[in-house]
Parts: structure tokens; sequence; C-alpha cells
């Protein structure tokens, strides 16, 4: 960890107000609640290497939600994907797939689908705006599949609407095109689409990963989901890449004792992200992306430069003992930066008073 990174992480430590996402525990207090949750449920079952016990109850509970056959646990997301991708290349014998040009696999993965498997990932579609049934138009060559976000995070968490999901999904059968559901943030999309179930979102997807730890707040971990047998060979891709670890248990715990109560929060986490959307956009120099948030997050696009807002956030940090984002990023635009805020239990017991004067203290410092 360089001294820049383990400084930030330090100083945000020691803040007793914390703005995105959700509550989380320190390592002490994380083991004794999976200790307790264990004992409450009278005792849980270890898997060996990812076989039997917990794991395999919410391996199947997973899959149900998704509305497939099977699901299979595993430490990462990006160990999901690359399986995914590689088993769809395999059954079509070509090392091409689609993905959006500012997919999570193509800008923070490190070539991880090329430096692996020599798989090739072809641009489709825009980086503003999700992936529609005009985009496999203008595919000029064949894929093995097409891997769609939902929701799109580098685009502020978009999503396309309900009639434009499933137009697309229609088109991607009638090409015979299969369709990777690239969910990390899945949890958040249900509002957005009116309340309907994972399952239908899914649907016509031919595999869907998930993320446990985003949102959910499990210690790490993310799921696969599709059909048995391409499941059975996912298993047989874990195994080869050292991600069917001897036990799981404790990250597959953290994920169940926390999973119903998390998804019961999303629709208010939704609601309270449209309600500070206008907060924002109240702000002088800040524009919200989308204006009218889609997801559990958003973007805030600000007229100042990057270095000058994270400083900025660091001396609020010390003074005021307040956590107000991650990072800030410069923009494509010189002087323009994005902050990403994403809402769960720490925003929902945020007043807009305090949310407010706290960003606009960052401003005028920034700005300074």
């Amino acid at each position: 960890m360089n001294a820049r990174l383990a400084q930030t992480q330090a100083l945000r430590r020691q803040c007793t107000l914390t703005l995105p996402g959700f509550r989380s525990l320190n390592p002490a207090e994380e083991f004794e609640a999976l200790a307790r949750w264990c004992a409450q449920r009278g005792g849980a079952e270890a898997d060996v290497y990812g076989e039997g016990g917990l794991a395999a109850e919410f391996e199947q509970r997973i899959a149900t939600l998704l509305g497939k056959p099977a699901a299979v646990f595993m430490p990462s997301g990006v160990m999901a994907q690359l399986i995914s991708l590689r088993l769809h290349a395999e059954r079509a014998r070509l090392d091409r797939f689609g993905m959006p040009p500012n997919a999570h696999l193509a800008l923070h993965e490190r070539e991880a689908p090329q430096a692996l498997f020599g798989l090739h990932g072809v641009p489709v579609g825009s980086r503003i705006q999700p992936l529609r049934v005009e985009d496999l138009a203008a595919v000029k060559e064949p894929l093995a599949a097409l891997l769609v976000e939902l929701p799109m995070r580098e685009a502020g968490g978009l999503l396309p609407t309900w009639d434009e999901l499933q137009a697309l999904k229609a088109r991607a059968a009638e090409m015979r095109l299969p369709l990777h559901l690239d969910g990390a943030r899945l949890w958040q999309c249900r509002a957005y689409y009116d309340g309907r179930t994972f399952a239908e979102i899914a649907a016509g997807f031919e595999s869907v990963y998930v993320s446990v730890y985003k949102d959910i707040g499990g210690i790490s971990g993310a799921l696969l989901a599709g059909g048995e047998d391409f499941i059975a060979q996912a298993r047989v891709w874990l195994r080869r890449m050292g991600g069917n670890l001897y036990q799981q248990t404790a990250m597959v715990a953290s994920a169940m004792m926390r999973f119903d109560e998390r998804l019961a929060m999303m629709d208010a986490c939704h609601r309270r992200a449209l309600e500070l959307a206008e907060v924002f956009a109240a702000l002088p120099g800040v524009r919200v992306n989308p204006r009218r948030p889609q997801a559990n997050m958003f973007h805030l696009h600000v007229d100042a430069p990057a270095e000058a807002l994270n400083a900025a956030r660091d001396a609020i940090a010390e003074e005021e003992r307040a956590w107000l984002f991650g990072a800030a990023r410069p923009m494509e635009v010189q002087g323009f930066s994005v902050i990403e805020l994403s809402v769960g239990d720490n925003l929902l017991a945020l007043d807009d008073a305090t949310v407010a004067r706290l960003f606009g203290r960052l401003l005028a410092r920034a700005r300074a």
C-alpha cells in the first residue's frame, strides 16, 4: 500500500460520520456478528472446496432468486465474469465477445480476458447510454456473447427502460447471441423496473453475475448463475483458476446474514437517491448524472479540479470527522471532476440540511 492510500484510509477510519454506502463493521465486530448469527440459526455447516454446507444453501437461494437452474459461489466477480466469458467462447468457438466501452471488465481488470484467455473484447454501444437494439445492428463481426451491465456504473447508474431491455433480449435471441449480465449492482435495479422480480430482470440472460459484497456487505464474493451444464463447467474452471478455496464459509455467512435485510432496504435507498439528487442539483457548479437517479447511485459532475476536491474532502474529514466520498476523478473537460455517490443506510439516516452544508463547505474549499 502506498503512503497516500494508507493516509487516506486512516483518515476515513477516524471519521464518525460517513455518507456513502452502508455501515460496516471492523474485523472483531464482524466475526462476533458471524458467530452470533451461526449460533442463532442452530449452527452452520462448513463447505469443503465449495461443496455442501452454507455455500450450497446460498447458491440455491441465489439461483432461485435469479430464475436460473443453478449457481456457484466464487471469491471474486472478476473470476466469475472471466469464467462465464470463457465458457461462452468455448461454446461458440470464437475468441471475441462484446461489451460496452466503459464496462468494468474494460476499465478495471487489467486486460484480464486477453491476458488469461486470449479473448478480445469488442466495444459495443455508447459510454453514455445503455445498450440498445440499434447497437446490435452496428456489430459487424460474430460474437461469442454480449456483456450487458445493469446498472452502468461509469454512466452514473444508468439503466435501459423495461421495453428497451426486453427488445434487446429479443433481438439477441433472434441473432442467437448469448447475453451475459454483469449484475454487480443488480440488487439496485428493481425499484426502477417497478418492482419486477430479479428473475424477470435476469430472464433472457444465459449467465448472470452478482456481487455479494457490493450493497449486500459480505466480506467478499460473487455468484455466477445459469443452466445446470453451464454451472457444472464453471466449477471446472473455478478449480483450474484456484478459486474453489478449501472453505468459503466465512464469506458466504457474512453475505447470508445481511442478505434479506439489505434487499429490503433497496427501495428506500432509491427513494433517498431521488431526494438527494434535488439537494445536489441546487448546489452551484454541480450537475447530477442522471438528473433523476435510476439506481441507488449517481454521479456528481463538479466544476472544480479533482485534486482540489480530494484535498477539501480530507480537510473536512480532519475538522468535522465526516467522510464525504471515496475519490473525485478528473473528467475529459479540464477543470471538471466526477464524484460517485452510492446511497445506503448511511444517507438514509442523514438529513438534507447536513448533506447540503457539508458539500457546500467542500465546494467552497475546493474553489478557494
